[in-house]
C-alpha cells in the first residue's frame, strides 16, 4: 500500500459537486430496505446482522463517493 493510498483512507473528505444527493439518495434508499428487512424477518440474530450489514454497505458506499 502506498503512503497517497493511506492518506487517502484517513483524510476528511468534505463533500463536492453533488455528493451530498448522493449520500441522501443511498441513505433513503437503504432505509426502505432496512425497513422491508425489519417487517419482513422475525427478530434474531440473522436479521441483526441483516441490518449490521446495510449499514456498513451505506458506509462503504459513501466512502467510495468521497474518495473518489
Amino acid at each position: 500500500m502506498d503512503v497517497a493510498d493511506l492518506v487517502n483512507r484517513f483524510t476528511y473528505h468534505a463533500p463536492q459537486n453533488g455528493q451530498s444527493e448522493m449520500y441522501q439518495q443511498l441513505r433513503e434508499q437503504a432505509h426502505d430496505l432496512a425497513c422491508l428487512i425489519n417487517d419482513m424477518c422475525p427478530e434474531s440474530r440473522e436479521k441483526s446482522l441483516a441490518i449490521t450489514n446495510l449499514e456498513q454497505a451505506v458506509m462503504w458506499a459513501n466512502a467510495s463517493i468521497a474518495r473518489s
